[in-house]
């Protein structure tokens, strides 16, 4: 049985994600890595109880604990690359409130690898943990890493440009651990700050934790109310961001990655990797700097850890979810929002501006609940065999029209559809036949 899905372990809150599960995953982490080990989580109901027991878990085994509260998945991440040996988080990302979860951070600050996730199931379900004696329990300290957090990100980008421009920009943290960074490291590059769901909520009162175009209408209004240069949103642990432009639109997911990867591009040439989930306007900008497209499983720890291998100079999902090596390799919402005003401050563009001159492809994406994925997909690769097919994760079926992809949730009992086209029509038969595939299987 796996434990770990595309990102960490998640569950119902004191329903399947239990303090006894979050005990015991801590006291396996504790056990597999020793040494200092960072925890933080998210702002969700849960958090603190669940925190409690990770803190728990990890101090029986010896370790000593530093408790950063609240702070962002990429703050917690920044930390343990410069102070501790390993990490905790516990986030449920962009998932329904009830939801809660742990996920691993390795030494270096990105996530815990595939096969030190293993190693974790491996003792948590043998049961083999270390246990300290008692006068050799860890001991627990605290540390503020939002500031340090902020201050590192400043450094990484070109602050000065982006301070000159005094941009007036409209925040949505969603209730969520962005609350306590967002809006300052705004207001630390010169900009006039509006804050929505600012306040620090685990019901999340605002709107649902997964900052989707649907989900953030009072953003896009407010962008147009105050005539701001553009918006922001995050997910509940902010490693994603999401942007409203100058005119109140939502910008698409994959349009946010195609126009930062061209304007990383046009800086330095290089590598570019992304999951096969992504669009292909990566592919065609890529083409037009002479560079290569690395195509990975989804997940960000599949784009981080390539990345670190060929040496890339950008990479991300289209989700939200960028990475920037020269800061962190990791999601960073926070390096995303600074990297997208510099990209306004250094061109001299507003946000709307390019957001039309990226071309135009059309997606549709749709979910299907399916308790027997695995089996589901190996069926659709079968009957997919006559296509063009990539099974580097799930089965991507390509066609004249565009391509679909159809792949099992790592985190939900759900498969996802994700169909791309140069036409409306195209996109939509293609999800069509995508859904139509698994409807047939999932029987």
């Amino acid at each position: 049985m796996a434990l770990f899905g595309t990102n960490g372990v998640r569950g119902i809150a004191n329903v399947e994600m239990t303090p006894e599960m979050a005990m015991n995953l801590a006291k396996s982490i504790g056990t597999l890595k020793g040494g200092k080990i960072a925890v933080g989580r998210d702002t969700r109901q849960s958090g603190e109880m669940l925190k409690s027991a990770v803190i728990a878990g990890l101090l029986s085994t010896g370790c000593s604990v530093v408790d950063l509260g609240i702070a962002p998945t990429p703050t917690v991440q920044y930390y343990v690359k410069h102070h501790a040996d390993a990490g905790i988080i516990i986030t449920a990302s962009h998932n329904p409130p009830e939801y809660n979860g742990v996920k691993g951070v390795a030494g270096d600050g990105t996530e815990m690898s595939r096969a030190d996730e293993a190693e974790v199931e491996k003792i948590y379900f043998s049961g083999s943990y270390r246990q300290a004696n008692w006068s050799q329990t860890g001991e627990l300290s605290s540390f503020d890493p939002k500031p340090m957090y902020i201050d590192g990100i400043i450094k990484a980008v070109d602050a000065e440009a982006i301070r000159k421009k005094n941009f007036k920009v409209v925040s949505d943290t969603g209730c969520g651990a962005a609350s306590l960074t967002t809006p300052f490291l705004l207001r630390k590059l010169n900009c006039k700050v509006i804050s929505l769901n600012a306040q620090v909520d685990g019901t999340f009162p605002g709107r649902n934790p997964e900052p989707t175009g649907n989900e953030i209408n009072d953003l896009k209004a407010a962008v147009v109310a105050a005539g701001a240069d553009m918006g922001i949103a995050h997910d509940a642990d902010a490693d994603r961001a999401v942007f409203v432009d100058d005119k109140g639109r939502f910008v698409n997911e994959d349009v946010l990655l195609a126009m930062m990867t061209e304007y990383k591009l046009q800086r330095k040439p290089g590598t570019i990797v992304t999951p096969v989930s992504s669009s292909s306007l990566i592919e065609d900008i890529a083409k037009k700097y002479g560079q290569e497209v690395i195509w990975t499983q989804v997940g960000s720890i599949h784009v981080a850890r390539k990345m670190m291998q060929v040496g890339a100079v950008f990479g991300g999902e289209g989700n939200g979810g960028l990475i920037y090596p020269e800061f962190q390799y990791c999601r960073d919402g926070g390096m995303s929002a600074a990297s997208v005003l510099e990209m306004l401050a250094t061109t001299g563009k507003k946000l709307s501006e390019i957001v039309d001159a990226v071309p135009c492809y059309n997606s549709v994406k749709e979910k299907i609940h399916c308790k027997n994925k695995n089996e589901v997909l190996k069926m659709i690769a079968t009957h997919a065999k006559g296509d063009k097919i990539d099974t580097t994760d799930g089965v991507k079926i390509f066609n004249n029209d565009g391509w679909v992809l159809v792949r099992a949730s790592g985190t939900e009992p759900i498969i996802r559809v994700f169909a791309e086209s140069k036409t409306c029509d195209g996109a939509k038969r293609l999800a069509e036949y995508g859904v139509s595939l698994v409807t047939e299987y999932n029987k």
